[in-house]
């Protein structure tokens, strides 16, 4: 017989329930608050004191923020988002084997290039260049998502090809800019302490939040240099683009953007970071090139965006004016970051380069290249429907989308 103090059966079951949901309550909000303060700390900080003080001296800063060199204009947002949630594209790979990949060698890599420059595609646009003696890896992004949040944002294609602790010694990396695809805050921890970074202006109040230490970080502004290895064999130069910044809502070109040349004794590269169309290629080849090679942006674009990223026809463009030698595209193969079918970058670009009479290389993700004996062009990718080329969106200069073959 129950107890005469004691509450009914019904209400103590319902007592049990609310406990229960409490529980599960309390631990969505922890998750929660677990994820927001990652995502606070991957949002960084901004400059101040004598760092913002040479930003504000920049040529390129004007009315509290900095400028591209033409204007930008852009789809709105709503109409940025009906694009990228509708259409029927194959935005990403369908199944793992559609992307063929190489599990870098890290003995190969530590060995030097016969030519003496040899380049290494990691994903996206992260390579390891080895030049003259001297490596310098490229926006390295080691990170699953391309996100302030470890559970939402573009995922990867396919995990990291090599663990960071396998590179060889790694004399500089170099940031072209401060977006998540590009400044990936956990690699950056991880690197923290075993290179230098040599980065666009502002960035490095990021990357001394992140770990890394002060006498590590070297800002530049356009066309200024930092020489880097033995003897300090090669020179980085930050180079003009056309693109923006930002990481949070309140950070909107705060930070510089920058392609990047490096010049060796022997050799030349030139790798474009997220850029636009614009006249400041042919200044880059005529101060500093030719280039052996470019690396330059040829995916995640749009009819929207034409003002902030380039298409494949636009790459073949901007490497023609750049001097460059061997072209081999990079943003592309790694994230879902626009409307287009994932392959369709590589198909358009080998179309264009064919027409311009260009050199093309388009490495399988870990593969390396060395541009004095490239090798043979292969569409190691699979072939998937993508839009014709009265559908396709108007990115190009002066060359229609291709249809594909």
């Amino acid at each position: 017989m129950p107890d005469a103090g004691s509450p009914p059966p019904r209400r103590r079951r319902r007592r049990r329930w609310l406990r229960a949901l409490g529980v599960v309550f309390g631990l969505l909000l922890l998750l929660c608050l677990g994820l927001l303060a990652d995502a606070w700390t991957a949002l960084g900080v901004q400059a101040e004191g004598a760092r913002l003080a040479r930003i504000e001296a920049s040529p390129q800063w004007r009315d509290g923020r900095f400028r591209p060199p033409l204007p930008k204009t852009q789809g709105s947002m709503w109409a940025i988002l009906r694009e990228a949630l509708s259409g029927d594209q194959i935005r990403a790979p369908q199944a793992p084997g559609d992307i063929p990949r190489i599990t870098p060698d890290p003995a190969a890599l530590a060995s030097p290039p016969t030519s003496g420059l040899r380049l290494t595609w990691l994903g996206h646009s992260s390579f390891l260049v080895d030049i003259d003696g001297v490596r310098v890896l490229t926006d390295p992004v080691w990170g699953e998502r391309a996100s302030p949040l470890s559970l939402l944002g573009p995922a990867r294609f396919y995990p990291p090809l090599i663990p960071l602790a396998e590179l060889p010694p790694i004399d500089a990396v170099v940031i072209s800019h401060d977006h998540y695809d590009h400044l990936d805050e956990p690699t950056i921890r991880a690197l923290a302490g075993t290179t230098r970074f040599v980065v666009p202006l502002g960035i490095g109040a990021d990357l001394e939040y992140w770990g890394v230490p002060a006498d590590d970080i070297v800002e530049l502004d356009w066309w200024e240099r930092q020489a880097v290895g033995a003897g300090a064999a090669v020179e980085l130069v930050a180079t003009p683009a056309r693109h923006f910044s930002g990481r949070g809502l309140t950070d909107a070109d705060q930070t510089l953007c920058s392609g990047w040349a490096l010049v060796g004794a022997e050799h030349r590269v030139f790798y474009s970071g997220d850029t636009a169309m614009f006249p400041g290629f042919a200044e880059i080849g005529a101060r500093l090139g030719p280039f052996d090679a470019t690396l330059v942006e040829s995916g995640a674009y749009s009819g929207l965006w034409v003002d902030v990223h380039l298409g494949p026809e636009q790459a073949v463009a901007a490497h023609v004016a750049a001097r460059g030698e061997l072209l081999i595209p990079v943003h592309w193969g790694t994230f879902n970051l626009a409307s287009h079918a994932w392959t369709e970058p590589a198909e358009r670009i080998i179309v264009a380069a064919e027409r311009a009479g260009v050199s093309l290389a388009i490495p399988r993700p870990g593969e390396s290249v060395e541009p004095a004996t490239p090798p043979p062009l292969e569409r190691w990718w699979p072939e998937i429907p993508w839009k014709t080329a009265e559908e396709a969106p108007v990115v190009s200069s002066g060359l229609a989308a291709p249809r594909p073959r």
